[in-house]
């Protein structure tokens, strides 16, 4: 009779745990955490260019300040009393299309990419001419390169990481610049995800990356919240921070009054 669930990832034997075969006390004290994270993602132990790679892929989003709506989301939650735990769970709800979620959209956008029969120029005029925002490029502050990105196809290129998906995620943030006439870089999202995907990741484990990745900053964040800031001391001051948009006050029909 099939089992209602079924995992290839982990099993105990006894009381001892494996992680994709290797007993977990054999790994502690042994893997790095970018080594394990590889090894649970992929099902097999990095070399050690994959383990670099890896590492600096997690590193790249750990944090990126008190701004982003995840951690805006964490802090006030945590400064409406709650424990850590729900802070760090708020901040990881607010992952969206628009922060987080690009992530995932990009490495589905440059593995279609590199596999389509068209060219980087069609697929550009395809997306600016129907108005769809081509995923992992562009940035709120980020105007002439994310910084962040250069780093990472640095190391992508000293580690053997920087092939066909790399040069499709370039070769696009140029094309962009020529069919629109405005630049629109590769941000740290769209540089993961050629990483990524140069690496052998499937288009799903997308949002993965960012989430584990910048759960530590999250940590960090609720926890601060919790130690040095007062209760409650997220409130927005209404007349000062805030603006009213709706109907002015106005008086309740008599057909409606009960009393």
């Amino acid at each position: 009779m099939e089992k209602k669930w079924r995992t290839a990832i982990t099993q105990h034997v006894g009381h001892e745990t494996y992680i994709r075969g290797y007993r977990l006390l054999d790994l502690v004290g042994n893997l790095s955490y970018a080594q394990a994270v590889y090894l649970i993602l992929k099902g097999e132990l990095p070399n050690e260019k994959e383990s670099k790679m890896m590492e600096a892929i997690l590193v790249s989003v750990i944090d990126h300040g008190i701004a982003p709506p995840s951690v805006i989301a964490a802090r006030a939650v945590a400064s409406g009393g709650n424990s850590l735990n729900v802070g760090v769970a708020a901040g990881i709800l607010a992952f969206g299309s628009a922060h987080g979620g690009a992530l995932e959209d990009a490495m589905r956008f440059i593995q279609e990419g590199v596999s389509s029969t068209k060219s980087v120029s069609e697929i550009v005029r395809e997306y600016l001419e129907s108005k769809k925002p081509i995923p992992g490029y562009g940035h709120r502050y980020y105007k002439d390169y994310d910084p962040r990105t250069k780093r990472l196809m640095d190391i992508a290129k000293d580690l053997g990481f920087y092939g066909k998906h790399c040069q499709f995620a370039e070769e696009v943030q140029e094309e962009i610049a020529r069919q629109k006439g405005k630049r629109l870089v590769l941000n740290v999202d769209g540089a993961i995800a050629a990483v990524a995907s140069e690496m052998g990741f499937d288009w799903r484990l997308g949002k993965g990356f960012f989430i584990i990745g910048r759960v530590a900053g999250l940590v960090a964040h609720v926890y601060e919240e919790l130690t040095t800031e007062k209760p409650f001391s997220k409130r927005l001051d209404e007349e000062t921070e805030t603006e009213y948009t709706g109907t002015p006050p106005r008086e309740l029909p008599p057909e409606f009054r009960r009393r």
